[in-house]
Parts: structure tokens; sequence; C-alpha cells
């Protein structure tokens, strides 16, 4: 396993596992080599990040030892990538980052993967400590940890390569283990360069054992929720995204048909069970968040996506029961009374469920299912007639409509959606058939996710993906086109084009500049794409967009279509609006 680099070093910063033996017999290695091998040892074959001081050989050694290391453009979309790559793999996503600047920008993504629970580790290199105490005006001088530690699960700093071992095998334990999250792990530019007895070297390395064990429920806090859920006249179970990060499809598909319960996923839980399931109750969403006497909420927060669990969303103030799964038991209680909280991991916590629905568990009451049922119809029959134009310009959803019968067509793709129209509308329209198959912004709805979700998912899983842009989502990581080209990636990307931020028709009421949300009126986006030796093509119908995407992911080949969308659809900032404050003030 470890890695020969020298025979002949300087003396060692950190001599403490030296051997007897003189230096010029002794296999030695350093601690560029001795982050490599705790990262392959512990399974992590793939890093994510930008090269640059002091981190650069890390990466071509890394590259040399078998790792695949993929560089981008922007180390936020690195850490987007890597986040991602944690919420697939349930193994923490790495990104490696350069100093001070760099650092930052991929804080950013850390951050977010916080707030998702994605396991994920951010690497940065860093000054020296004894410089940055002082504040002496070291190369990009800036005290990284501190910075991190409020805005990620845990954060390390390594000072001696006799340490390596333990410092990556903290990290990875904190990213996977409970609530999974983002992890901080800093190490100083002189760490990389120390050198030790390549033996002790590889003795101070730690495999982590069960990093992430099963957090098993207490009884009693099992009965008590399925005693809640079997006196429910109108039950409702909420799919999260923690039910689909925890991996265990079958024990959830088995939990919901047994119970009959009617179910509404979030958006990356889409595709636990088909979008098209008879129990799905997504196209049926407002009427049973508000009408429902008893809710489950599995691996799912009762946050600003739901409304907090309060207002009219839910209708009246004491109308219903909350049944909460999750492995964090301060989530509890966060908005509303939990009646039954379950404390405990996803798989643990169903199966726990389901051993107690054996027997003669009473399917929830034919009044309830079937005002479902006919709801969704009429609601279904409503936007059927949207997405079947294929008008020039576009709207969203004669867009949408075509890329829908696309995913049902290879359900085994993945989407990356992001975006305000774009992502709010393809949330109810295009249907998912299988698990971990939507990627979108997740609970911060932050805007720049695209094209580090979409490449980690095409190395991750080697699946063609279709990534879904609004023109302005997708300007905060578009460079990453390059990169796609670069590796060869079955990315196909669809941006579509209103012109703007929202609409594409503000103006300044000044007659001096565009409006704030305007963009470069009919952009060609898909040059971009041809210019880094990429498929680039131009669509104006919902045919044209059908007939390209189609070719894209047939060929595999990195491709970026440019859908023309009427610049005056769209609303302000899509399903969230009331979230957007407006000036009560009006100059005349």
């Amino acid at each position: 396993m470890e890695t020969i680099v020298k025979t002949q070093p300087e003396p060692a910063t950190d001599n403490s596992h030296a051997s007897a033996a003189p230096a010029a017999e002794r296999d030695l290695t350093d601690g560029f080599h001795l982050v490599i091998d705790a990262l392959k040892l512990n399974g992590i074959d793939t890093i994510y990040g930008v090269p640059g001081i002091p981190i650069t050989d890390l990466g071509r050694l890394a590259q040399a030892e078998g790792m695949r290391v993929v560089s981008f453009r922007h180390e936020q979309n690195a850490g987007n990538a890597a986040a991602i790559a944690g919420f697939l793999t349930k193994k923490p996503g790495i990104c490696l980052t350069v100093s001070a600047p760099g650092f930052l920008n991929g804080l950013t993504a850390l951050a977010n993967a916080t707030t998702n629970c994605f396991p994920m580790i951010l690497i940065s290199g860093s000054s020296e400590r004894e410089i940055v105490d002082l504040q002496q005006g070291d190369y990009e001088e800036m005290d990284q940890l501190a910075i991190a530690k409020p805005l990620c699960k845990a954060a390390f700093r390594v000072l001696h390569a006799a340490d390596i071992g333990i410092g990556v095998a903290r990290a990875i334990r904190a990213a996977v283990s409970g609530r999974p999250g983002g992890v901080y792990l800093d190490l100083p530019a002189k760490l990389f360069s120390q050198v030790m007895d390549a033996e002790a070297g590889a003795k101070s390395l730690v495999k982590v054992i069960d990093p992430a064990p099963a957090q098993i429920p207490a009884p009693d806090a099992v009965r008590r929720a399925l005693d809640v859920l079997k006196s429910a006249k109108r039950p409702l179970i909420i799919l999260g995204k923690g039910a689909a990060y925890a991996q265990a499809d079958e024990a959830v598909r088995a939990l919901v048909e047994t119970s009959g319960i009617p179910y509404v996923p979030m958006s990356m839980a889409k595709g636990l069970l088909p979008d098209t399931h008879p129990q799905s109750a997504g196209a049926a969403r407002s009427m049973v968040l508000k009408d429902a006497d008893v809710v489950l909420l599995l691996g799912a927060r009762l946050n600003w996506l739901l409304s907090h669990g309060k207002g009219k969303t839910w209708g009246a103030p004491g109308s219903k029961k909350f049944i909460q799964v999750d492995i964090e038991p301060r989530e509890m209680d966060s908005n509303v009374e939990i009646v039954a909280p379950l404390v405990g991991d996803i798989g643990s916590c169903v199966t726990a469920l389901l051993g107690g629905m054996r027997g003669d568990w009473p399917a929830p009451p034919a009044e309830w299912t079937g005002a479902i049922a006919k709801k969704k119809e009429e609601n279904l029959s409503k936007m059927a007639s949207k997405l079947g134009k294929n008008a020039a310009p576009m709207d969203f959803h004669g867009a949408l409509g075509a890329l829908r019968t696309i995913i049902k067509e290879r359900p085994d793709a993945i989407l990356v959606n992001e975006g305000a129209n774009t992502l709010d509308l393809a949330r109810s329209v295009i249907d998912m058939y299988q698990p971990r198959k939507r990627l979108d912004v997740g609970t911060w709805g932050v805007m720049g996710i695209g094209m580090g979700f979409a490449i980690a998912a095409a190395v991750e899983t080697g699946k063609p993906v279709l990534a879904v842009e609004g023109d302005s989502a997708f300007g905060f990581s578009g460079m990453e086109v390059e990169t796609i080209c670069r590796y060869n990636l079955p990315v196909c990307i669809v941006i579509f084009n209103n012109n703007g931020i929202y609409r594409g028709t503000d103006t300044d009421p000044t007659g001096r500049d565009p409006g704030t949300t305007v963009f470069v009126k009919d952009s060609r986006y898909d040059r971009m794409m041809e210019a880094f030796g990429g498929v680039g093509v131009h669509v104006t119908t919902p045919d044209e967009l059908s007939r390209a995407v189609n070719e894209a992911m047939d060929s595999g080949r990195p491709t970026l279509i440019n859908a023309v969308i009427d610049p005056q659809a769209g609303t302000e900032s899509g399903n969230i609006g009331s979230l957007n404050p407006q000036s009560g003030i009006r100059k005349k």
C-alpha cells in the first residue's frame, strides 16, 4: 500500500516513529502519499477539485496512484460535485482546493452540503500556523479552520504527517455518521513535504470500521407511531431526500404498499416509488397537505419547503398530527409538535414499522383515497392540455412535455434540474421512475449546482445525464462545459433560454441600461459547447427539442441544446414569489 518516495531524505519534521536504521537504509514516505493512501484505504477513489498552490502535486500523485482526479474550472462547482457524489454513494465526496480564495469558493458548497445532509469532505491547503497566528502576511494567509467551523458538521487540522491517518479517519466518520454533512480538513503546506519512515507511516493509517452504524429506534417509540398512524382517517406519508439517501428502497416501498397510505415525494425523493404509482398523491399535493389528519414524515423536514408545518398550506391549526422519522433527535418539534418522534436511521425505522404492521393493518378509508384519485385526475387532465403544445417560441410546459416523455422512455437516466420556473415546473411535470435519479437545488434552493451535479452524476454512476437548466442558473457554473468536454462525459444540457431571469422583458425606466433581470437577447449558448469540441444544437419547438435530446443521449457525446423559450413566459421567482419582498412605495 505505502508508496516509497525516497531513501535519503532531509530530516523528518516529525521523527517520533523513525527507525533506528540509518536513513540511507530506510524506506520513507511523505505527507502527499500518506493523504492518498489514507483515502484509498477507506475506499475513496475519486477527487474533485481545482489544482494550485499548495495542492498541485497532491492531485498529480493521486492520479498516478490510480485515483480519478476530476479538475474543474471553479472550486464551488467541484465542491457541488463532491457533495452530490456523497449523496449518490453514501461515501464522503472529496473536494480538493487551494488556500484562502479557493477554500472560500469551496466553502459555499460545503455549507450547502451540510444543510442538505450530503457527506462531503473539503480538503484545502493552507498557510503555516506560526505565520497565520502572528498575522505576518503569508501567501494567501487565512485562518481557514476558524472560518469553516460554523459552516460545517466538523473541522480538523493536521500538523504532523504521523497524524494524517487519524485526521482522514475522523473526517470520514464525521461526514457519514448520524445525520451526514460536510467536514473541513485543513492541511498546511509544510505537512505535504514532511517525511517519515514508510513502515511507521503505513501503521499510522486508519481504516474506518462501521462509520455509519444502524441506529435502532426504541420499541416504545415504534408502538406509539403505529398507534397514531392506525387511528388516522386521512393518513399521508411524505418521503424526503433523507429516505432516498438511505438506500432502503425496498423497505420504503414495502411500508407504503403494506400500509396503503397515499404518499407525496419531495423533489429529490421522486422515484423512490414511481411517480405513476397508484398511491402517489403528488398530483394532488395541495389537497392532501391541507386535508390529511396524520402525516408520517420519512426523511423529510418541516422546513420552508413544507411551509414549516403551519399556515394555510396545512389547513386549520391543530387539524393534524405529525409522526417524524429522523436520525437527528434535535429535529423533532423544530416547528410544530411531533406527537410520535421516531429516532433512528431510515432503514431500521421503516423495518420496525413494517414489523408492527403484520396482520390486519387497516386500509385507509375509501372516502379519502377516492377523493385523492379524483383530484389527481382533474389536475393531470388540466396539465395534459398544456404539455402537448408544439408552438414556437415554446413555453415552459410545452418544452417540459417533450422532456417528460424522454425520461419516461429512459428511466435510468439521471435528471439534474435548476432554475426558477424551469425548476418549479419540472418538479411537477417530469415523472421519475427510479430512486436517486432526480438531483436538484435541495434545501437552500441555491442556483449553480447544475454542472457540478451533472459531472459527478456521470462520473459516479456512468449513466447518461440530462441537465435541465434555466438560462440564469446555467450562468453560475456554465464554464464547466469545458470540463464536461475534456472528460468526454455523457451529459446533455438543455438551457431554457427566455433571455433573462424569470422573464426577458424587463426594462430600465431611465432607458440607460438593460433591465436588471434581462440578458443578451437571443444568446446562442449552444456555441459555447462547440467551442470546446462538444455538440451544440439550437431548437425552437418541442419536436425539435425531443429529437435533439434523444440524439444526444443515444450518442453519449457532450451536448448543449439552446431551447428558445418565449421571453414573456415565466413568473417572478417561480412558485416561491411570495418570498421575494416588493417595495410598498412607488415614486410618481
